[in-house]
C-alpha cells in the first residue's frame, strides 16, 4: 500500500494520478472535500476517463499535524511513502505555523513510517532547503545550507523537516529526498506558481530579471517514482530543468496566451518600496501580503542549479521549460 500526503496539492494531485495508472493501492489524505475536488480537476487534465482512475484512491481525513488521525492510516501495511504535504507561505507571521506543519508534520510522519518499518519514504522538500552558491559556482546537493539570518520562514522549516527525514534514515528506513525548483504545472492557478499564469492572463504589467531553477511538476512526480522504485536510498536530488529569469518566464507564458507581455521592469528600489506598502495594507487589511521583504528579494536574486546528480543517477531527461509553459497554459484556458 502507498501512503500519499499532500495529495490534494500541486505535486500530489499530479503525483496521484501517475500512481493509479500502474494500479496500485493507493491511500491519500484530506482536510477537506473541496480540496479532493481540485485533484480530481488535475485528472481530468490529463485524460477524460478520469473518473475511473481517481476511483482507485482510498481518501482518509487526517491531518499530519494530528497524531492521533495518522495512526489509522499506518494500520493499513503502508509500504511506501510519498511525502508530499507542506504549508508554503512567505509571511512572517506564518513563520510558527509552518514549523508545525512543515517540521513537525513531517517528525509524525516519520515516526509512524519508523514504527512500521516502511520500506521507501520520498520526501518533497524544495531548493531553498539547498545551500548558497560558492565563489558563484552552480550550486548541487553538497552546497552546505547555513543560516546566516536572512534565510525566509519556508526555507527554514523545509530544511528543519529534511533533518528529520535523515533522522529516520538513521533509524533503518531507506529515504529520498527531492529538491525541486520552481514548480510550474496545471491545476491551482490561485496560488503558489499558479498565481503567474493567472496575473499574466489577465495584464501584469511587472517583471524582475532575478534568476533561478524552474521544473516541470511532470518531471517531478516521475522522478519520485523512478527513485522510489530504484535501489538508491538516503540521497537527496536538485529538480531543476533550466535556470531561468522571471522575465523569461513571464514573457513565455504571455506569449504562449497571446496577451501583452509585461513591460515595466521592478527595479530593486521599486520591490523594496512596494513590500514596505504592501506590508502597512497587511496591518489595516489583514489579508496576506503580496510582497514580504524576502519575496522581494529572491526576486533579483540570480542562482543557478546544476541538476547532474539526477540525471546521472537514473538517466533522467526534463523537459523543456517552454514545452511546460505551453502545456500549462493549454490547460489553463480550458
Amino acid at each position: 500500500m502507498i501512503l500519499v500526503t499532500g495529495g490534494t496539492g500541486l505535486v500530489g494531485s499530479h503525483l496521484l494520478y501517475h500512481l493509479t495508472i500502474e494500479n496500485n493501492d493507493i491511500i491519500a489524505i484530506y482536510r477537506t472535500q473541496e480540496k479532493i475536488e481540485k485533484t480530481k480537476k488535475v485528472f481530468s487534465y490529463y485524460t477524460e476517463e478520469f473518473q475511473e482512475l481517481f476511483n482507485k484512491i482510498k481518501w482518509i481525513k487526517a491531518d499530519i499535524t494530528e497524531i492521533p488521525s495518522l495512526k489509522p492510516i499506518f494500520e493499513h501495511n503502508i509500504s511506501t511513502v510519498y511525502h508530499c504535504a507542506a504549508l508554503v507561505s512567505f509571511a512572517p507571521k506564518d513563520y510558527f505555523k509552518m514549523r508545525h506543519v512543515n517540521i513537525e508534520g513531517t517528525a509524525n510522519v516519520i515516526n509512524f513510517a519508523i514504527e512500521k518499518k516502511v520500506n521507501k519514504f520520498c520526501f518533497v522538500s524544495s531548493i531553498a532547503a539547498i545551500g548558497d552558491s560558492v565563489n558563484g559556482e552552480f550550486i548541487n546537493e553538497e552546497n552546505e545550507w547555513v543560516d546566516n539570518g536572512d534565510k525566509h520562514g519556508y526555507a527554514i522549516t523545509k530544511y528543519g523537516a529534511e533533518m528529520e527525514v535523515w533522522r529516520g534514515s538513521q533509524e533503518g528506513m531507506d529515504v529520498v529526498i527531492v529538491n525541486p525548483g520552481v514548480i510550474l504545472g496545471s491545476g491551482f492557478f490561485d496560488e503558489g506558481s499558479g498565481k503567474m499564469f493567472n496575473q499574466v492572463y489577465n495584464g501584469f504589467k511587472f517583471y524582475t530579471e532575478g534568476i533561478t531553477g524552474f521544473v516541470s511538476v511532470k518531471d517531478v512526480v516521475s522522478s519520485m517514482i523512478s527513485l522510489t522504485k530504484s535501489n538508491i536510498k538516503n540521497e537527496r536530488f536538485i529538480l531543476v530543468s533550466e535556470n531561468k529569469s522571471f522575465k523569461d518566464i513571464l514573457f513565455s507564458i504571455a506569449e504562449n496566451f497571446k496577451v501583452k507581455t509585461p513591460s515595466i521592469k521592478a527595479t530593486p528600489l521599486m520591490t523594496s518600496i512596494f513590500w514596505r506598502i504592501d506590508w502597512f495594507l497587511t496591518l489595516i487589511t489583514g489579508k496576506d501580503p503580496l510582497m514580504t521583504k524576502n519575496s522581494a528579494r529572491s526576486s533579483h536574486n540570480q542562482e543557478f542549479y546544476n541538476p547532474d546528480k539526477i540525471r546521472n543517477s537514473i538517466n533522467f531527461e526534463f523537459e523543456k521549460i517552454d514545452k511546460s509553459i505551453q502545456d500549462v497554459c493549454s490547460d489553463f484556458i480550458k
